[in-house]
């Protein structure tokens, strides 16, 4: 079943085209929701991430990226040019419309 849910991952294919030695397509989905859903998964992580840790297996890199995006002034919200339109103003309703 883990092979199964590793395999639909690591290749991005659908559910539907899990190969067929991997048994059923819906055993595999509903398998992984229900694991997601009562914290095996959360579980089986912790535990491997601890283990690798008390090994001296894992190292803690950061990466940070400084890229800036920037936008066009025509990008939505850029000031335009000409006087700005005032606000409208908007009235609640304090009751039913009358006809």
């Amino acid at each position: 079943m883990i092979d199964a849910i590793a395999f639909k991952y690591r290749t991005g294919t659908p559910w539907t085209d899990l190969p067929e030695h991997f048994g059923s397509w819906k055993g595999a989905h509903n398998r992984l929701r229900k694991w997601a859903a009562d914290g095996t998964w959360e579980r089986v992580f912790t535990a491997l991430l601890a283990q690798a840790d008390a090994e001296g297996n894992l190292d803690w890199v950061v990466s940070v990226d400084s890229t800036i995006v920037r936008a066009q002034q025509h990008a939505a919200g850029a000031r335009q040019k000409g006087a700005r339109p005032t606000s409208r103003t908007i009235m609640p309703l304090d009751g039913p419309a009358e006809d």
